[in-house]
């Protein structure tokens, strides 16, 4: 996937990798203007995808999970139920731009926090991030500061997203399943589990049964048991 970000300006379109006006169909006259190509729109600059051949990126997935969130803000309203105890004079990344950066690193593969180490040189990465992202350090404090009692608030605020896309439906099928995640290393709560033969964690999902949608995902240790859980968080 070639990935071109086009700047507006007064005499036409600057493309942000090589710095070109000569583009052909360089003219954009409204902010509004949509095309087959177009990504989003961020900052008056146009992010285009195209698929010629040229600059290659393989971070293409990062333009559209960041028009996902745009149009769904999942991540904006989770972020939202995280209290941020850090010294406000000191804060250069907020909380949602952190956890957007965590989100968007593991859905392309990069599950290690010192994989931000790598993605700060991918100009496509960073472009979604306004030029810059947050560093190993700064990912793994925002990680470790988690409580049971923030885990807990996040979970509410999924469930509370959730309840509000049922209006107008009368009844709800909810499908429990319970899928191993096979990990690698020394992750807490990554164990071994007998059934599946290797070490993991064994992650429990609630779905609507009729729509397909996470009602909510629930981290447990690699060794639970496949009915853990999930009588009591029914009652919750």
């Amino acid at each position: 996937t070639r990935i071109i970000q086009k700047r507006f300006a007064k005499k036409g379109v600057k493309c942000y990798l090589c710095g070109s006006y000569n583009h052909k169909n360089n003219k954009i006259t409204s902010s509004k203007m949509s095309t087959k190509d177009t990504a989003f729109y961020s900052n008056k600059q146009a992010f285009l995808v195209d698929f010629s051949g040229k600059n290659i990126s393989s971070e293409g997935g990062v333009f559209l999970l960041e028009k996902i969130e745009r149009n769904h803000n999942i991540i904006k309203n989770l972020s939202r139920a995280i209290s941020d105890k850090r010294h406000q004079s000191y804060i250069y990344h907020d909380v949602y731009k952190i956890l957007k950066q965590r989100v968007f690193m593991q859905a392309l593969g990069y599950e290690d926090a010192n994989d931000a180490d790598i993605l700060k040189n991918y100009k496509l990465f960073t472009s979604v991030f306004s030029g810059t992202i947050a560093s190993q350090p700064t990912i793994s404090r925002f990680e470790n500061a988690m409580t049971k009692q923030q885990i807990f608030t996040i979970l509410y605020a999924w469930l509370d997203a959730y309840i509000q896309t049922l209006a107008g439906r009368k009844t709800i099928t909810i499908d429990i399943d319970g899928t191993d995640a096979e990990t690698y290393g020394q992750q807490q709560l990554s164990l071994f589990n007998g059934f599946y033969g290797h070490t993991m964690f064994n992650e429990l999902y609630f779905h609507d049964g009729d729509t397909g949608q996470i009602i909510l995902p629930v981290l447990r240790p690699g060794n639970a048991h496949s009915n853990w859980w999930y009588v009591s968080i029914l009652y919750l």
